[in-house]
């Protein structure tokens, strides 16, 4: 009995064996590839939206040819693909070890770039929601890591090509971070927690003073004032409110414009530049 079993373990593996080699694994026929058609392989993957092919194909060019150009290139491909395929937690993972390698690397700066573009586009949506609904239900965290982020790159490679649009980026998130200290104010006013709506309107004065949303905040400071009872400070708020914006919105609802934030869509970065690439 026993050697039966010993023969017929024996022969699946053999059949095991057998079916392998008559069918070979698809991943094989990139065995022998180049670095070169690996590459062009990949990117054919990505301009057709297959970003999990592409990353695999990316990954492969890295492993199969870990020095020289085509790896850090692939690195930085890999990171745009996880992007694009709006796996933010991986595209992040994949730019801080770019730069983490290659902190000397040419194109370093749009790692950098990128790093920003994946947490800005993370708080897409973040002033409709606070528009929307309770703004305390939501911390504004990816726009603080997107301004620190391109703020990195502006202080680290001023004269970078991406550094003007980072710089507008920075002032529209400074914009965002005001209007949520707006929105968090508003909400303590309704619920009639005076003095804490007093203090969110007074930091986003005092933190954001060249933001739109300075404007509603001092507004929200004058009723706040009113509401305690402190008739002094309320006036010289008003005085201050008045003078700087004399026909705001808040006292003349035809005043109205088109809002500060309403400008930006869902940015979508420019894809991995290709000038390391030797062909």
């Amino acid at each position: 009995m026993q050697k039966k079993l010993s023969v017929l373990v024996a022969t699946c593996a053999l059949l095991g064996l057998s079916a392998c080699s008559l069918f070979p694994d698809k991943a094989d026929e990139t065995k022998n590839w180049s670095a070169a058609k690996l590459y062009d392989e990949a990117r054919q993957e990505m301009d057709g939206g297959r970003y999990d092919a592409a990353i695999k194909l990316f990954e492969k060019l890295e492993s199969n040819y870990p020095f020289g150009t085509y790896a850090a290139q692939a690195q930085m491909e890999i990171a745009y693909a996880h992007y694009k395929a709006q796996d933010a937690a991986e595209a992040l993972a994949s730019v801080e070890r770019f730069i983490k390698l290659h902190p000397n690397h040419p194109q370093v700066d749009y790692m950098y770039y990128l790093r920003g573009l994946i947490n800005f586009n993370d708080q897409i949506g973040f002033l409709s929601f606070i528009y929307e609904q309770d703004p305390t239900e939501r911390d504004p965290k990816a726009t603080r890591e997107a301004f620190a982020a391109f703020k990195a790159l502006v202080d680290k490679f001023p004269n970078s090509k991406y550094a003007p649009d980072s710089i507008a980026r920075m002032k529209y998130l400074v914009n965002a971070m005001a209007q949520y200290e707006v929105h968090v104010s508003n909400y303590y006013y309704r619920r009639g927690a005076y003095l804490a709506a007093l203090n969110r309107a007074q930091d986003a004065v005092t933190n954001y003073s060249d933001a739109p949303a300075r404007e509603e905040a001092l507004f929200i400071m004058t009723r706040c004032y009113d509401k305690l009872g402190m008739l002094d400070l309320r006036d010289d708020t008003q005085r201050v409110f008045l003078k700087n914006y004399p026909n705001s919105r808040f006292i003349n609802p035809n005043a109205g414009g088109k809002a500060w934030w309403k400008f930006w869509s869902k940015a979508d970065p420019m894809p991995a530049p290709k000038d390391a690439v030797v062909k």
